[in-house]
């Protein structure tokens, strides 16, 4: 097998250079970040059996992802915006592990472990990627540069490697999130952790919701969402946090003071994130030496899927190559079975996505 280079050190990038080197095959991760803690890695997600444990299978990790699973997680409770009056609460059966949370950073912390030391090349910005005959070569922010036989894009939205395969980027979703959180590790929200409970608490009404979940460490992760023209918030100093208080109090203005709680006990500051995604289906035609995983491939509404998918993809595309008579095989194979995956699962998703923001609250209870 020849040289492989992944562009991007999120859960893809990293689960499929593990799944290469339990095949004795020399991969590198380039990663513009300059260290693992170099940002927050996020709240909590929800590894699927049939998607993302298939993956940590392969990569040979699942009792280390079960011992920092939390099954207990998976409870789901909605109250009524207006009334505070709760809708449905429903707890997983005992022994249920279809899809336990675990903390986002939990989960890249064990991937990054189980590699290689050195496998990671923290602070490599890439500032090109070109097509070079078989292969592709990356074009380093300093100025160096290297051929390689394979190029993964695991770079996430705004990928570099997806520039050169189809150009394609990603569109606002009309939709936004704004997210900010509270810390109850030492128990300073009582009501508003009993409200959450274990798992994730919704609550939505006229095309406006929020969204609150508990991580592991005690820490309630939520976000506001709602419809909004791309430009609503010209002028608004996310850094102004009593500013983006008040103008979400005026937006979710007759809701009950048990949810509006959340807006006014809240730690530390708000995060815009407007929510972008990839046109449905994208797709593009067989290139060697390059391919795409996770949200450089299929950037789609946060519904619970979009990791599940990247470490599938990541474990499928390292199997294949460990498995194929050659990387161009190795990548055909790949593609075929992971595009019309994804482009299936973007519709279902941009489907989900009015879902989450309609008035029937039941339809979270699924």
């Amino acid at each position: 097998m020849n040289s492989i280079a992944i562009v991007g050190a999120g859960l893809g990038g990293l689960a499929c250079a593990r799944v290469l080197q339990l095949h004795d095959i020399d991969v590198t991760v380039f990663e513009q970040e300059a260290s693992a803690d170099a940002r927050p890695q996020g709240g909590t997600l929800d590894l699927h059996g049939d998607t993302g444990q298939v993956a940590m299978h392969t990569a040979r990790l699942h009792e280390q992802f079960r011992a920092l699973a939390r099954p207990e997680g998976q409870q789901m409770r909605a109250v009524d915006p207006r009334t505070g009056e709760t809708v449905f609460d429903e707890s997983p059966a005992e022994g249920d592990d279809f899809r336990p949370e675990i903390d986002r950073g939990q989960l890249r912390g064990l991937l990054l472990d189980s590699l290689s030391p050195g496998t990671v090349r923290w602070g490599r910005p890439i500032a090109d990627v070109t097509k070079t005959g078989e292969g592709a070569r990356l074009t380093f922010a300093d100025g160096a540069d290297q051929d390689f036989d394979l190029v993964v894009g695991a770079d996430g939205a705004w990928s570099r490697v997806r520039r050169t395969l189809t150009g394609v980027r990603p569109e606002y979703s009309g939709v936004t999130f704004v997210e900010f959180g509270l810390d109850d590790a030492d128990h300073r929200h009582p009501a508003l952790a009993a409200l959450t409970g274990q798992g994730t608490l919704m609550t939505k009404v006229d095309g406006n919701a929020l969204v609150a979940q508990r991580t592991s460490t005690g820490h309630i992760r939520c976000y506001a969402t709602f419809y909004a023209p791309e430009d609503w918030a010209t002028g608004l100093d996310f850094a102004d946090t009593a500013a983006v208080r008040a103008q979400l109090l005026e937006r979710y203005a007759g809701w009950h003071p048990s949810v509006l709680a959340f807006l006014h006990e809240l730690d530390g500051g708000f995060t815009h994130r407007p929510l972008q995604v990839l046109p449905v289906p994208h797709a593009w035609t067989h290139t060697p030496g390059l391919t795409l995983l996770g949200d450089a491939a299929h950037l789609m509404p946060p519904l619970g899927v979009g990791a599940n998918l990247a470490l599938l993809d990541g474990t499928e595309l390292a199997t294949a190559l460990a498995t194929a008579p050659s990387v161009g095989e190795a990548v055909r194979t790949y593609e075929t079975g992971m595009l019309p995956r994804s482009i299936e699962t973007a519709k279902a998703c941009a489907t989900g996505l009015h879902d989450l923001l309609g008035d029937d609250l039941r339809s979270m209870a699924a």
